[in-house]
Order: structure tokens, then sequence, then C-alpha cells
């Protein structure tokens, strides 16, 4: 059965349609939902803590005895007897060798029967010379007989004296057969054997001995660098320690550390010319003779304390292309701020920071490849501030 729709059912039912189709038209056009932003990169920081900083310079040297003797003859003749050991240790005053003494027993016994002559002329004058005396008021003898006993007598009081020097002399000479050491040290290679014949006019070197405890570290310092480090002292940013008061660390030639430390004796005043450097030398005890005369070595001197400084683990600081140390840094804002900072030396793990930087600013030191200048961050972490002990070193 077929039912009549009238015109204006039609029509209506037509704009409800065209509606409802606007309607989902609307709809397909609107934007669709923004995704959530994604959050700040979380990152660790490490606050810029105040301390104070030993300035310690590390410098290149040689190891020098304190005290060098070379032994040489002084008298003429045959080696009989070497009295000690090559590389050995030997006392001051410790007889090292033994030359013949035969030819100087024989010339000091001359001069004492010399001094005996003459000594017994002095008597023979001085007796004739009183006996004179008597007589030549009485015209026995005369006065230029007297004269010339007198004179015999003071020329016979000469004799004496030049036979006692002779006498010193032979002595002398006799006590030179036995080459004794002028120091206490540790004996070189003997450069004479048994049966050589050495000069004393020549001088014959016979063997060497050094001291070699306590012993010097002479450390080399540019005279730039010491000219920095004296500005530094005289401005104040710079404690010195006090003179003959720095101490100074070894570093064997291994890099192992030397553990007995060593004191400040004096910086040359002189520069080389040719290297524009300046010798430090330092006093180091050495009591194993662990160091040994021309070793090379490295030292760390202690030249004095920076006061207020800043300590920023190394992590946290990089070096741009033209080589000026940077930073990155949350701000207060939690956005991220990057600074040029003064980083001259390291301290332990940290960097010494001596301009740039305020004390209690966060230093971004891990999380870095995410954090961007101006950008937020977010902290996961504070490493906080560890105590440093005080025997750790910087460089300079």
């Amino acid at each position: 059965m077929w039912t009549r729709v009238s015109p204006t059912s039609a029509r209506l039912a037509g704009l409800a349609g065209l509606v409802l189709l606007g309607a989902l038209g609307a709809c397909q056009r609107s934007d669709p939902p923004k995704p959530p932003s994604p959050p700040p990169p979380a990152v660790t920081v490490a606050q810029a803590r105040p301390a104070r900083v030993p300035v310690t310079l590390e410098l290149p040297g040689r190891v020098n005895p304190v005290r060098v003797a070379q032994v040489r003859a002084r008298v003429d003749g045959v080696v009989l007897k070497r009295e000690f050991r090559e590389g050995g240790d030997v006392q001051a005053g410790q007889r090292l060798f033994k030359i013949d003494p035969a030819p100087y027993v024989t010339d000091l016994q001359s001069a004492q029967a010399t001094l005996g002559r003459a000594q017994a002329n002095v008597a023979a004058q001085a007796a004739q010379a009183a006996r004179f005396g008597k007589l030549v008021g009485s015209d026995a003898v005369s006065r230029q007989e007297f004269d010339n006993a007198v004179a015999s007598q003071g020329q016979a009081v000469a004799d004496v004296a030049s036979g006692r020097a002779s006498v010193r002399s032979a002595r002398i000479n006799l006590g030179y057969t036995d080459v004794v050491s002028p120091i206490t040290g540790r004996a070189g290679i003997s450069a004479v054997t048994e049966g050589a014949y050495v000069q004393g006019n020549s001088a014959t070197l016979m063997t060497t001995i050094q001291q070699i405890d306590p012993i010097y570290v002479d450390l080399t310092q540019s005279s730039v660098q010491g000219l920095r480090l004296r500005q530094d002292l005289a401005s104040g940013k710079v404690h010195s320690a006090g003179p003959n008061r720095a101490r100074v660390t070894v570093l064997l030639e291994d890099g192992t550390r030397y553990p007995i430390p060593g004191t400040v004796q004096f910086s040359d005043v002189n520069v080389d010319p040719g290297t524009g450097s300046v010798t430090i030398r330092t006093l180091v005890p050495n009591p194993q003779h662990l160091l040994l005369p021309g070793m090379f070595v490295r030292g760390q001197v202690e030249a004095g304390v920076l006061e207020d400084a800043l300590l920023v683990p190394q992590a946290g600081v990089a070096h741009d292309a033209q080589g000026q140390a940077t930073a990155l840094v949350v701000g207060r804002d939690g956005k991220v701020l990057q600074k040029t900072i003064q980083a001259p030396r390291t301290y332990g793990g940290d960097w010494v920071v001596t301009g740039g930087l305020d004390a209690g600013e966060r230093v971004i030191v891990s999380g870095l490849q995410k954090a961007r200048p101006g950008a937020p961050v977010r902290i996961a972490g504070d490493i906080g501030a560890s105590p440093r002990p005080a025997s750790t070193t910087a460089s300079r």
C-alpha cells in the first residue's frame, strides 16, 4: 500500500538532511588535537663550591749530589793498595788508597836530622856569644868578633826554624800517602789500580765521592710562569707558603711518587738566555739512595694557596674552538645558560675556576648532550660537594 507524502513534509525532510550534512562537514574541517609537549630533558648538576686550593707547579728537573769531591793524588808515588769498595759508602777521613810511603819516610828522617843539627848549632853559638859578651868589656876579644858571634847565633836560630818547617813539610807529604775521603758519601769507580804511578803535580784523579743523602733536585721553571706566579703573589690572589716552606713532591722516571717530600731551598736569579728558564733548587732526603745523580724526574712544588677559588667537576667544563673554557649553568628559571669561565688549572678531579662563575651556581655535569642554551631542563640530581683532602695535587 502506498502512502502519499505531502509536499510540505518532503521539504522539511530535505532541510533536515541539509543541516545534518553541514554539521558533518564542519566536524570534518576542524583541526585535530595537538599531542602533549615532551618533558624537559633531565640533567645532573654540581654546585660551584668555594675552596682554598694549593697552587702546585709541576716542573721537570734533574737530580744532583749535594757535594762532589774529586779525590786526587797530592804526592808522586806507586799505589800500593785500594781500601774501599767501588759504589760503596765511605766516611769522611776514611783511607781510600795507600801510596808507597818509603821515599817520604826518608825525607822526614832527613829533615829531622837537619833540624837536630841546627838545634845543636844554636846551643853552641849561644854559648860563644855569651863568652864573647863577657870578654869584650876587657878588650880580650874585639867588638867585631863579638858581633860576629851574635850574628852566628841568630843564623843558627833561623836554621832551626827552617829545619822545623822542613820537618812539617816532610810530615805533610808523608801524610798524603794516605789518600783519604774528604766527605761522607758514596764512592764511584776507581780511576787507578794497585801498581799505578800517580803524580801530585798533575793531580792524578783517583776516584770521586758524592754525597747523595740528602740530595738536590734542580727543577726548571719558565720565566713566564715564574712571572705569573710572582704577580699573583703580589696582588694577593695567591698567598705564599712562606720562605723555605714550599713542599716538593718528586715523581720518578716511571711516574711513581717518591715517598719523602723535600723543600725548596732557593730560586736562581739568572734566566738562561737559551731556554728562558730559571732553576729552582730543592733538597730531598734520600736515605735509601733511590735518587741517583743524573736522574730525570718531575717535581710538584706547592708554591702557595689560592684563596676563594671555585671548584667545578671536570665533566662540567668544556673548551671551545678558541680554547676558552665554557660551562652550561641552570639558571633560576630552570633554563640553560652558557658561560665563558676562567679555569687555568685542575685540582684533583675538578677545575679551579677563577672567574665567570659565582659560588653556588648549578653547573651541568651529566646530560650535556640534551641541554641547549635557552631551553628548560629538569634537574634529576645534584652530586653535591665533597671535601677535598689536603694531599690532592693541582697542576698549573
